[in-house]
């Protein structure tokens, strides 16, 4: 399977930067660049890429509203975004996975990382660099006007809909899910998969923003006691 990707970024020595790491491998292809956040949505909707590598400060469009766009149209539900971000603790970063980006990666992330990356995400998982980005989350949502989910959402979920979603935040995979809670790797894939589906989250990132704006895990506390 080839991963189709698009990069979105208003700096072309950047993108061609991209576009030179990831047609170094055979199973990934560039099939676009453009400047611009509104240029992204438009290229999204026109060339249906798996993957859009999106930068967040673009002209005309920044990359959390293009995101928000791509992620809430019911064309491109099969298409991923990667926000792309200079520092690992811009908080804009939070904004972009509430917006439905599945994950991000700085821009000086190694070539064989970055490649890797798009292929966890075109595979339909989420979440990279979980550690940073759990830090991320807690950080925003220790303040003052962080939390702003409705924590009676989590009563659509069962008791063990939570454990599973407790574990997703602190990043673990299926089969480490089911390690912890004694289940096989099919049952935890799907639990994640329903409590996803309850919550109306478009992956795996969009769990771990909803457990700590619910306040199902807190900052500092973001694995099982």
């Amino acid at each position: 399977m080839t991963v189709r990707v698009l990069l979105a970024d208003d700096q072309v020595l950047v993108r061609a930067g991209l576009r030179g790491l990831l047609e170094n491998s055979a199973d990934i292809e560039v099939v676009g660049e453009v400047g611009d956040g509104a240029a992204a949505v438009e290229a999204a909707r026109a060339g249906r890429p798996d993957v859009v590598l999106m930068d967040l400060r673009m002209p005309v469009l920044d990359g959390i509203e293009a995101t928000r766009r791509i992620a809430t149209d019911p064309a491109l539900a099969r298409v991923r975004v990667i926000v792309l971000t200079t520092f690992d603790l811009d908080e804009n970063i939070f904004g972009a996975l509430r917006a439905g980006a599945s994950g991000f990666v700085i821009k000086d992330i190694e070539p064989a990382d970055l490649r890797q990356a798009v292929r966890v995400v075109a595979g339909g998982e989420a979440l990279l660099s979980p550690r940073i980005t759990r830090r991320l989350i807690a950080d925003y949502v220790s303040r003052p006007a962080g939390r702003t989910a409705d924590d009676g959402v989590l009563a659509r979920l069962t008791d063990r809909e939570r454990e599973v979603m407790v574990c997703v935040s602190s990043g673990l995979s299926n089969e480490e899910i089911a390690q912890r809670l004694g289940m096989s790797p099919a049952t935890a894939r799907t639990h994640v998969h329903r409590t996803m589906f309850k919550l109306g989250a478009r992956d795996r990132a969009q769990l771990v923003v909803m457990a700590y704006e619910t306040g199902l895990v807190t900052p500092g506390r973001p694995g099982l006691a």
